[in-house]
């Protein structure tokens, strides 16, 4: 066999070999962006010219959210937001508008103490799509109502309520897992079998729960604003 054709025959399977090991770097990019993105990363491809330009894009996200210090927050610190966000919800039944806007910015005060970058709505969303892309829906569709509030109507501003405390809880336990790893190795879990059941579920059912909180408290400080009126005379 002449050696030209030797030469020819290991410099197409080196290409062919190289074409086949791109290919196959990129289909697990693909999937890992999709894992971890979820319907943010079709979202992405939607906007862009073409999957290549979503996936660069996403792992650029990637980049940046390494470079951010992020941070888990203290069991003190959370709880000191879970009674600001009790105290905002309960303000929701004789001012929704405004119980909306102190959402959004008891929200970004959050994001601020977790170590997220809160100037500026987009790239809000980017950077919180690294780790909470399964609440990022919830946390556009609030915004939009949040941002047009005095002409929504209540049940919109109730589910913008909803949405974001979707969000505000996800961002307040990020980082709390470790510590309940930890008390599970210990023999202490306060977690119920809550961490067993599939997360989209598990999602799914938080949305209702926090609706239907929302709905207890607005009929609460309702009935609790009734006799008050009776002994007033109506006034």
């Amino acid at each position: 066999m002449p050696t030209w054709l030797i030469v020819l025959i290991v410099v197409v399977a080196v290409a062919v070999l190289g074409a086949v090991i791109w290919l196959v770097t990129q289909e697990m990019q693909r999937k890992r962006l999709q894992q971890r993105f979820g319907p943010e990363y079709d979202r992405t491809v939607a906007e862009k010219d073409s999957p290549r330009a979503a996936q660069r894009e996403l792992a650029e996200r990637e980049r940046r959210h390494k470079e951010l210090d992020i941070r888990p927050l203290s069991a003190s610190a959370r709880e000191r937001y879970a009674r600001e966000w009790t105290q905002v919800q309960e303000n929701f039944v004789d001012q929704p508008s405004g119980a909306v806007a102190e959402a959004e910015q008891l929200l970004n005060a959050l994001m601020a103490e977790r170590g997220y970058p809160t100037e500026g709505y987009e790239q809000q969303l980017a950077d919180l799509s690294v780790r909470h892309a399964k609440t990022l829906e919830h946390y556009r569709a609030a915004h939009t109502t949040q941002q047009k509030r005095d002409g929504a109507s209540t049940e919109d501003l109730r589910d913008a309520m909803v949405r974001y405390r979707t969000v505000f809880e996800d961002l307040l336990t990020d980082g709390a897992d470790d510590e309940q790893h930890h008390d599970r190795r210990n023999g202490h879990d306060h977690s119920g079998r809550d961490h067993d059941r599939d997360p989209e579920r598990r999602d799914t059912d938080r949305h209702e729960t926090d609706r239907h909180e929302t709905d207890r408290h607005v009929t609460e400080r309702q009935a609790s604003a009734s006799p008050r009126t009776e002994s007033n005379g109506g006034r």
